[in-house]
């Protein structure tokens, strides 16, 4: 479906169609999984276009949902810290 499809939009550069795909998918989205899950490809979509800031923001979302649902330290947590990560290193804020 729609998460697909967004994930291809992405992959071919189709940023603002894949954006208005998540945005859409964001209003029907059923539960917090799916929220979280559609908050990270937006994460992913702004790290791509070079909109650090807004990347985290949404990466950042991501994460509050994950963590509520997730043990502290649970390993499917590490995707999300890793592309925080990234984000601060595009960004030259990490070493």
């Amino acid at each position: 479906g729609g998460h697909r499809m967004g994930k291809l939009m992405l992959k071919v550069g189709h940023f603002e169609q894949a954006e208005e795909l998540y945005n859409e998918l964001l209003k029907g989205a059923s539960d917090d999984s799916d929220r979280g899950h559609i908050y990270h490809q937006l994460g992913k979509l702004k790290n791509r276009q070079g909109k650090y800031p807004e990347a985290i923001k949404f990466y950042e979302k991501s994460l509050k949902i994950e963590r509520k649902t997730l043990p502290e330290d649970d390993a499917s947590l590490a995707p999300t810290y890793s592309n925080i990560g990234g984000v601060y290193r595009n960004m030259g804020e990490y070493s």
